[in-house]
């Protein structure tokens, strides 16, 4: 067994995320494969087929009924191979659908039960956005309470995800993102760029989701937390089932505070921030931050990981 020569913080990555072939890493694991042939039952679709990186579909990836359930689910893999090999994290956080692979790594649920609560996030998302035309943009070389300014009482448009001090992604109609486009241009943002999402997520224009969401939540059987959990709609160390439960609920219409996460993570003290699931998006805001070191398990490989970032 090994132990972290920093103190590790795992975190887990949403949508935008996956990409073709994103299952070949954790695909041999037996307990991944029968979690797989779970979530094509409850899906009724072929999400092997589609993630499959020779012969499968980069648009029907990028369906969130799809993406959500094959980003949790090899999330949730790394996230078991590290902890299985003695990475022992002191915290965990997730980006947007990432949270509740970090909530099932926290014990606060099944990795079953939560894969359950991702499939129906995932059909609720995509029925409100389909019937709620919208979309998102990220905003680069300007800082978020700037972009919270140039937004200020402009109808359609909010800020959904503060990703790092450099970048921040709007979310509105498609009239609000094409004024605010216009309106932070001017401002002085240095790009702005729309993103292949399928709605306007983490926006108040996603609330009958949230609310038909709200209810799961309230139903599902809750634990506190064996591993403090920083959540999106506010950023301080959860293990409460019921804070937990509640800041869960609020989630998809709230803006993700990810760059106060990294913040309040890395004043706990230098830590290494290892990225649970597929790519380095969030490796890549991490190195942004002071106070922390960021490694993808997907880039990196698992071994190297243990032996370098860990002794």
């Amino acid at each position: 067994m090994h132990e972290s020569r920093l103190p590790a913080v795992l975190l887990f990555p949403g949508q935008g995320s996956q990409r073709l072939g994103m299952l070949e890493g954790v695909s041999a694991d037996e307990d991944f494969r029968r979690l797989l042939d779970a979530a094509e039952a409850l899906t009724g679709m072929e999400l092997r087929a589609i993630a499959d990186e020779a012969s499968g579909d980069p648009a029907a990836l990028a369906d969130t009924r799809v993406s959500q359930p094959l980003l949790y689910l090899v999330d949730v893999a790394w996230g078991t191979l590290l902890t299985g090999s003695g990475v022992a994290p002191v915290a965990l956080a997730g980006h947007s659908l990432g949270e509740l692979a970090a909530l099932a790594l926290a014990g606060v649920y099944s990795i079953e039960a939560g894969l359950e609560l991702v499939v129906e996030r995932s059909r609720l998302m995509a029925q409100v956005a389909s019937a709620t035309p919208g979309g998102m943009s990220a905003v680069l070389g300007m800082e978020g309470h700037l972009v919270s300014t140039v937004l200020q009482d402009m109808p359609g448009v909010w800020v959904a995800n503060d990703n790092s001090p450099s970048q921040t992604v709007i979310s509105g109609t498609h009239a609000g993102i094409e004024s605010a486009t216009e309106a932070l241009m001017g401002a002085g943002a240095r790009r702005i760029v729309p993103l292949k999402v399928a709605g306007p997520f983490h926006s108040p224009l996603m609330e009958p989701a949230r609310s038909a969401f709200e209810d799961l939540v309230y139903r599902a059987e809750f634990l506190d937390a064996r591993i403090p959990v920083y959540q999106n709609t506010e950023p301080t160390p959860a293990l409460d089932a019921g804070i937990i439960r509640q800041r869960l609920a609020q989630q998809i219409t709230a803006p993700v505070r990810w760059t106060e996460t990294m913040t309040a993570i890395a004043a706990q003290g230098p830590v290494v921030a290892i990225e649970s699931g597929p790519g380095a998006v969030l490796t890549g805001l991490a190195r942004g931050m002071e106070g922390l070191s960021a490694v993808s398990v997907e880039q990196a490989g698992l071994e190297r990981i243990l032996e370098e970032v860990v002794a």
